[in-house]
């Protein structure tokens, strides 16, 4: 059962990377609209919206499907339609035909991932490490997007776009694959779907506490570049080094959680996670000097260890709607971020960019006490041997 497990984790794993290329790659064809198309910032802000958007509202509609029937072959078809989206965008005749494929794209992505999480649970077996791997394919994927479209483009502009549905095709097929070495081909929902009550006091709290964390990310991905040169005074290179140290921690983030999960439990590592990250974020705002890089990466960390925990967290508060827990887990709170961006945008413009990033310090404290009192869930296959007092640690028999 391991091996056949650690097949599936794989290939959904890659799948996932594949897929999630495309919610990268519409904000990495920004600069080419603007050179190619002569958009304006506002136009080319509008072809990002309409792809991030729409995906993030309606992940939780395609989660309530999931909830109701089984619908594996859903993983190819969307991401193929993810794909499609994108690598039609260069070649559309006009700015509303762009924006229309875009969104398709953004549709196909949100169609996968709740059906993505749902079976990645299943092939996890209540192993957290395993769903580390599958989130961490996630956040390889984005993190690909920019080169790939620059290798793209350096072959032929906008119009060589076309080429960019080679991932979708290849995550087709790694899904189609994962789908067949499921249990029963891919069709066996969840033994215990249906089994429980679901508690959305719990999840509800926990969604809040995954904004928190989405506005912090997002923040700091679109200005930590910029912060950084002003802070090191190093120029293009330090800013680029301070993202890419940014994306890199959370790599290794992704999979430390589940491990770390699997040892002390989910909750006890999410609400250190907060903790460390209130702590980093002020190192980031606060610290001159090439020590910002620490605190960068000390950052990175608090946000990404906990990543692939609210996925399951959420899962298991709501146990006969696992598909609806995943859609908001990975698609609604994180709009909120993607929302909260230009607000920041706005905040620097009117004072500085550093007093624009102190409130980001706050979001993962506010975030840490709406974590209090929550209890671990007593999910398939674990049982919870520790109270839920805020603070104290929660142990499961997985671990």
């Amino acid at each position: 059962m391991s091996t056949k497990r650690n097949r599936a984790i794989t290939l959904l794993s890659l799948g996932h990377a594949c897929v999630d290329v495309y919610q990268g790659a519409t904000a990495a064809l920004v600069p080419y609209f603007v050179a190619e198309r002569a958009y304006s910032y506002a136009a080319a802000s509008g072809v990002v919206l309409a792809a991030s958007l729409l995906s993030s509202v309606v992940q939780p509609l395609f989660g309530a499907l999931t909830d109701r029937w089984a619908m594996p072959w859903l993983l190819p078809l969307s991401a193929l339609t993810g794909g499609a989206g994108v690598a039609l965008s260069g070649v559309m005749g006009s700015y509303v035909l762009t924006l229309t494929v875009v969104a398709v794209s953004g549709i196909g992505v949100a169609a996968y991932h709740p059906e993505a999480a749902r079976a990645a649970r299943d092939a996890a077996h209540g192993s957290h490490t395993a769903m580390g791997w599958f989130s961490l394919g996630g956040n390889v994927g984005f993190a690909l997007a920019p080169p790939l479209v620059a290798a793209v483009a350096a072959a032929g502009g906008l119009g060589a776009s076309p080429l960019l549905v080679v991932p979708a095709v290849v995550g087709a097929a790694l899904c189609a694959a994962a789908v067949r070495s499921a249990p029963g081909g891919g069709v066996a929902a969840d033994k215990a779907a249906g089994v429980g009550t679901d508690d959305w006091r719990s999840f509800l709290r926990l969604s809040g506490a995954v904004a928190c964390r989405s506005i912090v990310f997002v923040g700091l991905s679109t200005f930590v570049s910029l912060y950084v040169r002003q802070r090191t005074g190093g120029g293009n290179v330090a800013g680029t080094a301070a993202l890419c140290v940014l994306y890199v921690g959370g790599a290794v983030g992704t999979v430390a959680g589940g491990r770390l999960a699997d040892r002390y439990g989910r909750l006890t590592v999410v609400r250190h996670a907060y903790v460390l990250t209130v702590v980093a974020v002020a190192g980031v705002v606060l610290v001159p000097g090439p020590s910002v890089y620490l605190f960068v990466a000390l950052t990175s960390a608090g946000l990404y260890v906990p990543f692939s925990l609210h996925i399951t967290l959420g899962q298991d508060y709501l146990p006969r709607r696992v598909g609806t827990a995943s859609g908001v887990t990975l698609g609604l709170t994180v709009s909120v971020g993607g929302l909260a961006a230009p607000v920041v945008g706005a905040l620097a413009d009117a004072t500085s960019l550093r007093t624009a990033l102190v409130p980001l310090v706050a979001l993962p404290a506010l975030g840490r006490l709406l974590l209090c009192g929550l209890r671990e869930p007593e999910a398939p296959g674990r049982v919870s041997t520790a109270p839920g007092a805020c603070g104290r640690r929660h142990r499961t028999a997985s671990g």
